[in-house]
This record gives C-alpha cells, structure tokens and sequence, in this order.
C-alpha cells in the first residue's frame, strides 16, 4: 500500500474504508526533535499495545478516541481524523524542558496539572505557545481550545489514577487530538514515548525510569524499561476487566 504519511514513531496507510486508516508502529526512535537516532528493539509492537489497551480503557470510561482495532501486534485500525497540528503537554511533576526553561527542580510535585500546547512543527522546534497565539493559528477556536485542556486534564485524571495502580508515577504526557465527524477526539498514542514514568518500586533517579528518558540520556536497559510499562498496563487493564 502507498503510504499517506511517516512520522518518527508511526506510517499511515490507507483502506478500503476511507473513514478508517492502517497505522503501523515503528521500532525507530528520536530525540532532540530528531537529532538523536536509534532503534529500541520490539518498541513498536509494545507502543502499539500499551496505546490500544489504554485507549479501550479511556473509551469505557467516556473518552472519545480513534482506536478501533489492532490487526496485527504493531498494527492498528483507527478512525480517519483530522489532526489538529497542536501538541497538549499536561505536566504534573516538574522535568524536562519545564526545568531547563523555568530552574524548576526535578521531582517537583506541580501544585496544580500544568496544561501547555505546542506547535506541531518539526521545522520550528515545536515551539510553546500561549493562548493567543495558539488562536491567532486559527487551527481551531476558543471552544476548541478549552475542550482540547478539558479533555487533556480528564485523561490526566484517569491515566494518574491508571499508572498509580501500577506502581508508576505519571510525571508528564504528550497528547494529540483529531476532529472526527464534528467532535474533537484523541489520537496518535500513549506510550512510553510520549509520557514520562517513573517506577514506584525503584528510589534511585536513573533506574526509576521507565520511558524515552532512557534513550534520551543514554541510560541503557531501554527494552527492558518498555516491557516493564507493558506488561503492568496489561495486567491493570485484565484485573479492570475481570
């Protein structure tokens, strides 16, 4: 099948649907807005898991998303929206970029989630923005925007809650949204490359991590921290259902 896009962790490819696309996780990994490159043996595969099990939590729990089903292990069916090119960061522990910008401490509980959107614009760094200039855009209005940190801060809610039941912290999450058939939806992912986790049962900083932090920083053990996140959100998900 002829591609309709690749991005750094994912291909889209067409149906005989068209109200339904083909995504195929990668096991190619980026940072840095894609000056650092790799593979992480397996990750699509995990990503794609992790993502569809959530994401089938979230829908029984009234979260409107895309997922419909997985054909294959890194292989997943998904309702064809219209991305809104605007990245929702909730933060609810101070790290990363939010530290380096602000002299935050690491490890800093926020005293309330912290909702930010980002341009999605490799070419531009991926720039935050403000309010304002996230409506000056014009990629959708203020009641796009409000049901965009609605939705983001309902998801925090019950991914903190998910993650907890887990043994791991949510430090922080990317989010992407679509408009599909006039409502805003969730997309794209949530895996350990789109979140920061850190594992409960470990107390030293560096083996408490269980995401791209480990690529990122060159930590090692990066398969082994995924298939960590996987089989426990796994395991929540079956002990939900049962």
């Amino acid at each position: 099948m002829e591609k309709l896009y690749e991005g750094k962790a994912k291909i889209l490819y067409p149906t005989a649907d068209p109200d339904v696309l083909l995504t195929v996780f990668k096991d190619d990994a980026t940072a840095f807005n894609a000056q650092k490159k790799g593979q992480i043996q397996g990750k699509g595969a995990i990503n794609c898991k992790i993502s569809a099990a959530l994401f089938g939590w979230l829908e029984s729990l009234g979260v409107p998303t895309h997922f419909i089903d997985c054909p294959d292990a890194n292989q997943m069916r998904v309702k064809a929206v219209t991305i809104i090119p605007l990245e929702v960061v909730v933060r609810n522990i101070a790290a990363g970029s939010l530290c380096k910008q602000t002299g935050l401490t690491e490890g800093m509980p926020l005293p309330f989630p912290l909702v930010e959107f980002y341009l999605k614009d490799d070419a531009l760094g991926d720039p935050l923005l403000t309010w304002e200039r996230a409506l000056v855009l014009n990629f959708t209005d203020e009641a796009g925007l409000t049901e965009l940190k609605r939705l983001a801060l309902l998801i925090n809610g019950h991914l903190q809650d998910f993650f907890s039941q887990c043994d791991i912290t949510l430090v922080d999450f990317k989010l992407e949204f679509g408009n599909y058939q006039g409502k805003i939806i969730l997309a794209d992912e949530i895996s350990p490359d789109t979140c920061r986790l850190w594992d409960n049962q470990e107390s030293d900083p560096q083996a408490r991590v269980l995401d791209k932090d480990r690529f990122r920083r060159d930590l090692g053990q990066i398969e082994s921290a995924y298939q960590t996140v996987e089989s426990r959100v796994l395991d929540q998900v079956r002990q939900i259902q049962s």
